[in-house]
């Protein structure tokens, strides 16, 4: 009972949901490499295990970073006082020894793949640590937006572990849905759990310019999500199709309830949407990928 207690406790300084969701951008950064240089995937099993594996590290020494600067203001949101940085439950040293070789074990994994693989995910870890926790996160409503860069870093990872660059339209289309995804799900979540930022005084765009300017600031990155989506197209009319029609449903729930429903209500809806979006894509592209991969292999 007492290493199940310790296991979980380490989950949460680490945060495995947020390396379980990061891993599906990751993978489908690889897989749709794999398919757009026409690699063969046995030829690069161990680029894909060490990819990987040094992610999902450099994901969790984030978080791990993370818990430990930002332990103040965890202790006075209610979903957040109970982690172990801010019960004592586990020690910061420990906490700072744990993250600092996830990192540095990630990084060097990542660089058995290539050397930009590891140097973007070292700029991930970066931008989420400094630029995002320790600083816009407490200082302004631009948080989500600084945030996002390092959220949205896994599919570039991924791509860059197996191809020579990363310059493909198909690669940044996958950036992009990632970077401008996380502002209309992260802003949901502010609204869903607004008393908690405000007790904390975290200044997300909900909570320092209300309903209104979230609704108005919503929709114009869906309305960029939505024309990003023209950037599978030099690669496949298909995954362009899904992504289109996937932005276009998300503004419509969005414009249609931000008039109709209760604001939030209008905020569990688009995170629920937010949740479906990004494992359809993500799924979606890794299975286009994969089947791509089969029928070449049988050619």
């Amino acid at each position: 009972m007492k290493k199940q207690s310790q296991k979980n406790l380490w989950a949460q300084v680490v945060k495995t949901g947020i390396i379980k969701s990061n891993l599906i951008p990751m993978v489908a950064g690889l897989m749709l490499a794999l398919y757009t240089y026409e690699y063969r995937f046995i030829d690069h099993i161990g680029d894909i295990v060490l990819a990987f594996i040094g992610t999902a590290l450099i994901i969790g020494a984030s978080g791990s970073f993370n818990n430990i600067y930002d332990r103040d203001i965890d202790a006075v949101m209610a979903r957040t006082k109970g982690r172990p940085t801010v019960t004592g439950s586990i020690s910061i040293k420990k906490v700072a020894i744990v993250a600092s070789l996830l990192l540095a074990i990630g990084l060097t994994l990542l660089s058995f793949t290539s050397p930009l693989a590891a140097f973007l995910g070292f700029l991930g870890v970066f931008f989420y640590v400094v630029p995002y926790t320790m600083w816009t996160k407490r200082h302004t409503i631009w948080n989500t937006e600084v945030g996002s860069i390092s959220g949205a870093m896994p599919p570039l990872i991924g791509w860059a572990a197996v191809a020579p660059d990363i310059w493909h339209p198909a690669c940044w289309a996958l950036f992009l849905i990632m970077v401008i995804w996380q502002m209309p799900h992260f802003y949901a979540i502010a609204i869903r759990k607004h008393d908690d930022y405000a007790a904390a005084k975290i200044p997300m765009l909900p909570v320092a310019k209300g309903a209104k300017r979230t609704f108005l600031q919503s929709n114009i990155y869906l309305v960029l999500l939505v024309l990003s989506s023209f950037l599978f197209l030099p690669l496949s009319l298909g995954l362009t199709l899904v992504s289109l029609l996937l932005g276009l449903i998300w503004l419509g729930l969005s414009l249609f309830g931000s008039r109709k429903m209760k604001v939030k209500d209008w905020a569990n809806k688009m995170f629920l949407f937010s949740l479906i979006h990004m494992m359809v894509i993500f799924s979606t592209v890794i299975i286009y990928a994969s089947i791509g991969l089969v029928l070449a292999s049988l050619s």
